[in-house]
């Protein structure tokens, strides 16, 4: 299988599946003498991990990181860094009775296809058991964001889930932690919850949009024609699971607009610096970073492991009707918001490496 890494200077690569006895990632690029310990990385797992309130997956793992090379006496050493996190709850005989057959919305009909056979169990290398790995390498990332860029801050939230949408004008970052939503709207929240409980209840699922802002970017990470920040903000988010949409800044939205409200329109300010009047380019002109926060936002579709029956195939050709059994989140938009924030992370880190290369 080939694509089991992103990135460029800084790159990281997973390994492992959803009911294999670990996942883990290599990371290179990283440069030495940074201060990195296991306890760099877990508070951010910790905030992915399944199982913590009625509203996401109730697979128990606890995705305590381990360390396993490229650090020396409390700094990383240049070298490749390989992280494990061992799997202790998997349920794999939850899984028997689909092994023949192709859940609709899963990717087990094009494993099938591809591969000519799959690990059935939990989506295998699909799953989004995989993602911990991303969350893990955005941490290391973030170590190295906050040694040679200090300032940037990354925040992800979400804002909406199925047709609810927040507010935009009561919008407080400091209410993300008060909800199991990541929402920064107090009053949807509070709407979501008996929503989500509806759909729960139901056997259904549902969807949702996840923002992610990037303040304190410098200007100039990026490059004009391939290696676009926009370009591989794209496809960092794109290859989250489950993941349909992105825009970047204000996105689909620009096509309505005239060119003079689209402009972003600039000033200079009282520091001798250029401000610009709007930021619907979302943080990047050209490929490039402006220096103002980078905006994306995600379309992460309804959970597929559904507990209503669908029709679909298996194996032999027969047509059938499919129940997914087994402990699913109803809204997985919900854990995607601090997978989304490890992409950005990285994805930065590595334009910032790029950018120290060649400008110095």
């Amino acid at each position: 299988m080939s694509g089991n890494g992103f990135g460029h200077t800084f790159r990281f690569t997973t390994f492992g599946e959803s009911h294999g006895p670990a996942i883990g990632c290599v990371i290179d690029g990283v440069p030495p003498r940074l201060p990195l310990a296991e306890a760099d990385i877990q508070p951010w797992l910790d905030a992915r991990k399944p199982g913590q309130n009625r509203f996401t997956t109730q697979r128990q793992e606890a995705d305590q990181v381990r360390i396993l090379s490229g650090v020396f006496e409390g700094v990383t050493t240049g070298t490749s860094i390989g992280l494990l996190i061992e799997n202790t709850d998997q349920r794999s005989k939850d899984y028997g009775d689909i092994k023949d057959t192709f859940r609709p919305g899963h990717a087990d009909w094009v494993y099938e296809q591809k591969y000519g056979l799959r690990d059935y169990r939990g989506g295998g290398r699909s799953s989004a058991r995989e993602t911990a790995m991303r969350v893990a390498a955005g941490a290391v990332a973030r170590v190295i964001l906050d040694h040679l860029a200090p300032g940037i801050m990354i925040r992800g939230a979400m804002v909406q889930m199925g047709p609810h949408a927040i507010d935009p004008d009561k919008w407080d970052w400091d209410q993300r932690t008060e909800n199991p939503f990541w929402c920064p709207d107090s009053e949807a929240a509070k709407g979501w919850e008996a929503f989500l409980d509806g759909v729960r209840k139901s056997g259904s699922s549902t969807g949702g949009v996840v923002e992610v802002v990037a303040s304190g970017v410098p200007a100039g990470l990026g490059a004009p024609v391939y290696d676009k920040l926009d370009a591989d903000l794209a496809k960092a988010m794109m290859s989250i699971n489950a993941v349909k949409g992105v825009e970047i800044g204000a996105g689909f939205l620009a096509a309505s607009l005239s060119g003079q409200d689209n402009a972003d329109e600039m000033r200079m300010g009282a520091d001798g610096r250029v401000r610009f009047l709007s930021n619907n380019a979302g943080g990047i002109l050209g490929g490039i970073s402006t220096g103002q926060d980078v905006v994306v936002r995600i379309a992460v579709k309804p959970t597929s492991s559904i507990l209503i029956p669908t029709k679909s195939v298996d194996r032999h050709g027969n047509e059938i009707e499919v129940i997914t059994k087994g402990r699913h989140d109803p809204c997985v938009a919900i854990r995607a918001v601090p997978v989304a924030e490890a992409m950005m992370a990285v994805t930065l880190a590595d334009h910032l490496l790029r950018h120290r290369a060649q400008c110095g």
